[in-house]
């Protein structure tokens, strides 16, 4: 018998990417999350979305890092949820400037506050992270592609002063498309006044550590996110200042295989480390614990019992469904 036509994932759409909003907004999940299975965008493979929540949004299969929100990162960075005190979420943009692109910046604001279900691009609050009390923070891509406004900058600046405050290490989590465009000159500012912020942190001597993830860009690169006692990132993150097009227009040469991933990056020494997602969580542990000279603790456990790390990708893949072996 041949073997003609789509293979039966392939054909019911329905089925294969049937998305819910409402589920998103109640679980804090963005919205490239099917309901049942997902498509490995690397491998092509698909994916049950049970073994990848499981798998923290990693392909055991090939190791590709899924997008996801900012309240699954923290959610997987804290200790205990009783003891995080979140800060500035009554924080909102407005339109100092009247800017209108193909709808009023008014109307964008909204329409991401509906989205998101928070009034700006950022998440800070303080919490534990290995039994170390730390400020931290993470971008949300799903607002406005984690652009950085006048509040985001705002959000940024209190966090590393609340550390100073504290005497606690800071920790930010970047993805971002950089400078808010809708807001000028006023949002480029916000790199300067971060950079002010932290230079007093550091100058302290209390850490500051940086995690970079897909993608981390423009005037959030150009600033605090590459200025990490520490700068670690996700495999496969984009990061840069301007995108490979623009810069290859601008010089008229092709660029690097690879150019501007986190690979590449940690070629040429720009960062310290690519941390896969299943180890963020230690490696940040030990780091912490090292930073303030603590006793080291046992080794953090993110992944349910039985599941690989997606630090370790198959090259073929297990015939013993996950979980199962």
């Amino acid at each position: 018998m041949s073997n003609q036509g789509p293979r039966w994932f392939e054909q019911r759409k329905d089925f294969v990417s049937t998305w819910r909003p409402d589920d998103a907004e109640a679980s804090g999940t963005e919205g490239d999350h099917p309901d049942l299975f997902t498509r490995c965008p690397s491998c092509s493979e698909p994916l049950f979305n049970e073994t990848l929540t499981a798998q923290l949004w990693v392909c055991h299969l090939c190791g590709h890092h899924f997008r996801i929100s900012a309240v699954e990162r923290l959610r997987g960075l804290c200790d205990d949820p009783p003891s995080v005190v979140v800060h500035d979420a009554d924080l909102g943009s407005v339109d100092a400037l009247g800017f209108v692109d193909s709808k009023p910046y008014p109307e964008r604001i909204l329409s991401s506050r509906k989205k998101t279900g928070r009034n700006d691009a950022f998440i800070s609050l303080a919490g534990e992270v290995g039994g170390v009390d730390v400020e931290l923070g993470a971008f949300d891509f799903a607002y406005l592609g984690g652009s950085m406004g006048s509040v985001v900058g705002e959000m940024i600046t209190r966090l590393y002063e609340r550390a100073l405050e504290r005497r606690v290490p800071a920790i930010v989590i970047s993805a971002s498309g950089g400078a808010r465009m809708q807001e000028g000159v006023l949002s480029l500012m916000q790199m300067a006044k971060t950079c002010a912020a932290l230079a007093r942190l550091q100058g302290a001597g209390l850490p500051y550590i940086s995690l970079l993830t897909h993608p981390t860009t423009g005037g959030v690169a150009a600033s605090f996110a590459m200025l990490g006692d520490v700068i670690l990132a996700e495999p496969g993150a984009l990061i840069g200042f301007a995108g490979p097009r623009v810069i290859r227009e601008t010089i008229g040469e092709e660029l690097p295989e690879g150019f501007q991933t986190a690979e590449y990056l940690l070629e040429h020494g720009l960062i310290d480390r690519i941390v896969p997602r299943a180890e963020v969580k230690p490696t940040i542990v030990r780091l912490l614990r090292q930073f303030l000279d603590l006793p080291p603790v046992a080794p953090v456990q993110l992944t349910q019992p039985g599941l690989r790390s997606a630090a370790q990708p198959l090259e073929k893949p297990d015939p013993t469904p996950p979980g199962r072996g």
